[in-house]
């Protein structure tokens, strides 16, 4: 009840004093400002996620600024020779106004990419976009097949049965390529793992399935469990470390990031931007109240 009243009052904080918390996880409001973020991720050897933050839109006009901010993005980026890729929220390009003109300007967001030998991640979002999501993903994949990827989490009890129902896309030549998460929006018990160690338990299991299906996981977690789980699961399948990576947001355990950077193991870094990055901020704090005991503990405790 105390997290959610104090997630309740941050969104009325003054923004210079919510952004002491959020610039530690956000790359900046301006594409300059990510890419210069990027580079030193990259300089680290360390890959990136380019992400502009934003979603649930009301109108296509917006949809199609975003579209084109999103064009913008890919070219700068490749023009600043950042080593990483780029990801995307259906709902920012209209997918809960109208399906099929998301389908379009996502479309033309891969295409974009693709033009450059790049590769777009489609975001998994709450529950009545996920089966709309995954026929996107499906429709785009069959076009472009080395050139879209599609995020699953690992707390919705269906996640493990859609991996497997992916297989008959994935081929040697062109894998599906799958960011497994834990997931963050508040989901009802009948469609969602709700205890830590059972959540654990079926990411795993989905990073397992796809390493039997010879799938292309980025295993998204900072949970050293999961981290160690991954580590036996690629030693027992004995997977090349061309065919997996790990993942981890902006500015999050450092620590871990750099443990398993020095195993060897490749790395990429969600990096989001964007001028909605206070409306970004406040809205993950009411989708998940408990994260604003450490939004407190960041405010006045220093690390």
């Amino acid at each position: 009840m105390i997290n959610s009243m104090i997630a309740g009052v941050l969104p009325y904080m003054p923004k210079k004093l919510v952004w002491m918390f959020s610039k530690q996880y956000i790359a900046g409001e301006s594409i300059e400002e990510a890419i210069v973020n990027a580079k030193k991720l990259n300089a680290e050897g360390i890959m990136t996620t380019l992400d502009v933050l934003g979603e649930f839109i009301t109108t296509l006009d917006e949809a199609e600024a975003n579209k084109n901010e999103y064009l913008q993005v890919i070219e700068a980026a490749e023009a600043a020779g950042v080593e990483g890729n780029y990801s995307l929220k259906p709902t920012f390009f209209g997918l809960l106004i109208d399906k099929e003109v998301a389908f379009a300007h996502i479309r033309d967001v891969v295409a974009k990419a693709a033009s450059y030998d790049n590769f777009v991640r489609i975001d998994m979002e709450d529950t009545p976009c996920t089966d709309m999501e995954l026929d996107m993903y499906r429709k785009i994949q069959e076009e472009f097949p080395d050139n879209v990827g599609l995020v699953v989490q690992a707390y919705l009890k269906r996640t493990h049965q859609d991996i497997d129902d992916l297989k008959e896309i994935n081929s040697n030549s062109s894998k599906v390529n799958l960011r497994v998460c834990k997931g963050i929006y508040v989901e009802p018990e009948e469609v969602a793992y709700q205890q830590y160690n059972e959540i654990n338990s079926h990411f795993l299991s989905d990073i397992e399935l796809m390493f039997q299906e010879k799938m292309y996981p980025g295993i998204a977690s900072h949970d050293t469990p999961v981290i160690e789980g991954a580590y036996k699961l690629i030693e027992k399948y004995n997977v090349p470390k061309e065919d997996y990576e790990f993942q981890m947001l902006y500015g999050v355990a450092p620590a871990l990031r750099k443990s398993i950077v020095a195993k060897g193991h490749k790395m990429r870094v969600y990096v989001p931007f964007g001028k909605d990055w206070f409306g970004y901020s406040t809205r993950r704090l009411k989708e998940n109240p408990k994260m604003a005991g450490v939004v407190i503990k960041a405010l006045f405790m220093k690390g």
